[in-house]
């Protein structure tokens, strides 16, 4: 299946009628190309091919889902007047991105002339399926159906996360591109009176939300909309900005629209809109909070990703590399390794420790498995590098009297423990980095 994308003699004959062509280097894979940072981060994300977005590993997965639980936890799950829902990626209005089949497309142009082609590739993006490039419309289109949850009470959001499809940047020597994008998007609906003072509460809501998990939060800010930069139909703009070693972008923007887009998706009486106010009936301005997910991701990648300098045992200067991502987003909590001595009782107890975390929902690596050789340095640096909370280490001395190594990411102590207490110790301080 191609997006949009076809080849470009079919798009210079159809200019008329599609949109002007655009960048297919993704954000991602410019920041791969400008910086060695994303080098250093491959466990965790790589650029992907061109348009498509970025390609994650097993511990970027991880990371996204952590990311993305923490936005539905913080919109949805801690806010009672917002209820969840989840709308199909395709759509039968508006759109501006359809999808082809490439190679029934190339059989279908076959022998046709310039004016043919024009005329196929113009019936073809007219009725062919769209796919969605926001959230938005999705909500507008539940609002109604929602009036009687909510007893047509105001206020109340609407929340979803799913793929949208965004277009690349300008570029004068590619065809139209998208990006595959995982949104996170709140809806709100709200008085027409008190609907500048939502924008202002959820532009502090969510710039509050991104520093709560970035090792240094002045790299978040906010900053309003440029009124020759609205969207169609917008009174203002508030925008969430990571400052990326390329320069500043947008990880989430909110808009105010006023009640023409509720109308415009609800032909008709205005009377099956209208919500109660206090004593008065309304039909509600909307306010739309969108975040771009994957470059929240790279964001908070960038953000705990430090150089740290030490000296060694021999007064050597050396730099490590640490990903301090926070407690709450870091795909392993803690790695399991064992150290010379007994290899299959010891083997027995780090697999019976490895599914007591499990079972208590704490992340673990099972370092044990890998059976080359490694100084205990050399996995201090690997474990560093993958942003692993804490590395346990299973020794004879376990065997004997229960008593285990746990060495700290942050801070590189090691501190002696009993095995009893272990799990106890990382529940607790994943919960409380949590309420921080």
């Amino acid at each position: 299946m191609l997006t949009y994308c076809v080849r470009k003699r079919l798009f210079l004959l159809s200019r008329e009628t599609l949109k002007p062509s655009v960048s297919s280097v993704s954000p991602q894979q410019r920041r791969c190309e400008s910086g060695g940072s994303m080098l250093e981060l491959q466990h965790y994300i790589s650029s992907g091919r061109a348009g498509r977005g970025s390609t994650y590993g097993p511990l970027g997965t991880e990371l996204k889902r952590n990311v993305l639980q923490q936005w539905w936890a913080a919109v949805v799950s801690l806010k009672p007047e917002v209820f969840g829902i989840s709308t199909p990626c395709s759509s039968i209005d508006g759109g501006t991105l359809r999808i082809v089949d490439g190679e029934a497309l190339g059989e279908q142009l076959k022998d046709l002339s310039e004016a043919q082609l024009k005329e196929r590739l113009h019936k073809l993006f007219q009725h062919n399926q769209s796919l969605r490039t926001s959230l938005l419309q999705g909500a507008l289109e539940q609002f109604v159906p929602s009036l009687e949850l909510i007893i047509r009470k105001l206020p109340f959001g609407l929340a979803e996360t799913g793929l949208c499809y965004h277009p690349e940047p300008e570029r004068s020597d590619t065809i139209g591109c998208f990006t595959e994008v995982t949104e996170a998007s709140l809806v709100w609906f709200c008085s027409p009176r008190t609907s500048s003072q939502w924008l202002d509460y959820w532009a502090r809501q969510r710039l509050q939300w991104w520093r709560k998990f970035a090792l240094g939060p002045s790299d978040f800010s906010v900053c309003d909309v440029l009124s020759e930069e609205l969207k169609e139909g917008a009174s203002r703009g508030v925008k969430v900005l990571y400052q990326f070693p390329s320069g500043s972008e947008t990880l989430e923007t909110l808009w105010s629209f006023g009640d023409t887009k509720l109308l415009k998706t609800h032909h008709g009486s205005r009377a099956k809109l209208l919500c109660r106010d206090g004593r008065r009936s309304v039909v509600p301005h909307v306010l739309s909070v969108s975040a771009n997910v994957d470059r929240g991701v790279l964001a908070f990648l960038f953000n705990s990703l430090q150089h740290v300098q030490k000296v060694d045992s021999k007064r050597r200067l050396y730099q490590r590399k640490v990903l301090k991502l926070h407690p709450t987003l870091a795909p392993v909590k803690v790695a399991l390794d064992m150290g010379r001595g007994s290899t299959s009782e010891l083997r027995q107890v780090c697999e019976g420790l490895l599914q007591e975390f499990l079972e208590a929902g704490i992340s673990a690596w099972p370092g044990y498995l890998d059976t080359t050789y490694s100084s205990m340095e050399s996995l201090h640096v690997k474990y560093d590098e993958m942003g692993v909370l804490f590395t346990v280490m299973i020794t004879d001395s376990t065997l004997e009297n229960g008593l285990l190594m746990v060495r700290n990411r942050n801070t590189t102590v090691k501190e002696t423990m009993h095995i009893s207490e272990i799990k106890q110790f990382l529940l607790k301080y994943i919960s409380a980095a949590e309420n921080i």
